[in-house]
């Protein structure tokens, strides 16, 4: 089976040319067709011999995924993708002041299990190879007309439990030759697997982390993410302070509201109690609702008391603005309508 270009790493493509007697240059030129002049055939390389050409086009396949569904609402779009093997996978464009911030998957389905997540509903698959990632920026840029500022990496999946390529993507993406995205314009969430946190924090990049978190407490937070058996909200948060000491870099802590199980005035103060004193803020998200999960909203005076006894105990705290009310706005919606 043909590899596919946008698995490559910048390094990659100099090491393939020298692995063939040939000038590492040559990788550098066809990594700035593929990103820079964004080709779709290899046939519109015009500064390589044909007989190159010609094996580039032997050994490697170009784009895979296609957009097969697009829904709009005020500053947002959500893609529906196919894939090579028929699998669908989503991500999510949202036009902010600052920019514009796509929100990508990193798998096919979800195992974590979080009860109250439609993407989790449907069981994980496969991993997306990283072409697969680096293609739903590609293509949404392509349909748009429009240049991706800020990716977050928060759609369908885990992706700490697709590391080895979400670790290339971030290279790919993230090159001054490539895409050219700023490491502090990447953001990557986790429900919080501490071994991949501990590798995380070694790596060169100062990539923005988040961590969906949607309880204060062992007791909650073990009926609603079952990820939490396994890595306990103690051991979670050692890791965490150890990560900022390490990177010296702010957490995002995602909090999810949902009605009478994490909103209520006990929950908000252990929650200010449990991130005390830490380089953090929380990102208060309130509940979309979905066909298929019982989980309500929290009505929206809990929501702000809830955010005012945060804030009162000197946490940074926003709410996240919510975008697409006339669209499939939870993650996995759009998806799960196309499977149910």
């Amino acid at each position: 089976m043909k590899n596919n270009v946008y698995n490559l790493t910048f390094k990659d493509w100099e090491d393939y040319f020298v692995d063939k007697g040939d000038k590492k240059f040559k990788g550098q030129q066809v990594f700035d067709w593929l990103y820079r002049k964004r080709i779709s055939s290899f046939d519109e390389i015009t500064n390589i011999k044909k007989e190159i050409i010609e094996m580039l086009k032997e050994e490697f396949s170009m784009r895979t995924i296609s957009i097969t569904k697009v829904e709009r609402d005020v500053d947002v779009n959500k893609y529906l993708f196919s894939l090579n093997d028929n699998e669908k996978v989503e991500a999510v464009l949202m036009n902010h002041l600052y920019g514009n911030s796509l929100c990508i998957s990193t798998q096919v389905g979800c195992n974590m299990g979080c009860k109250f997540c439609e993407s989790g509903r449907l069981k994980k698959v496969r991993n997306l190879e990283t072409h697969e990632m680096v293609e739903q920026i590609l293509l949404v840029e392509e349909e748009c007309g429009k240049r991706i500022s800020h990716v977050v990496v928060m759609g369908i999946g885990e992706p700490f439990d697709n590391y080895d390529n979400l670790v290339k993507f971030i290279e790919i993406i993230n090159h001054p030759k490539g895409i050219e995205l700023g490491s502090r314009h990447i953001t990557v969430s986790t429900c919080g697997i501490v071994p991949k946190i501990k590798e995380f924090m070694k790596l060169p990049y100062q990539v923005n982390l988040a961590i969906s978190l949607h309880a204060p407490n062992n007791k909650i937070r073990n009926e609603i993410m079952p990820i939490n058996k396994a890595y306990p909200i103690e051991i979670l948060m050692n890791t965490l302070k150890e990560y900022i000491q390490t990177t010296n870099r702010r957490v995002t802590f995602e909090y999810i509201l949902l009605d009478g199980i994490n909103d209520n005035k006990e929950c908000a103060m252990e929650l200010a109690q449990l991130v005390k004193g830490m380089n953090c803020y929380i990102n208060l998200i309130p509940y979309n609702e979905t066909n298929n999960i019982s989980y309500k909203r929290t009505k929206s005076e809990n929501i702000s008391k809830f955010y005012d006894i945060l804030k009162k105990n000197k946490i940074n705290v926003t709410i996240r603005r919510e975008y697409g009310s006339k669209i499939s706005a939870a993650c996995g919606q759009l998806r799960s309508k196309k499977e149910d």
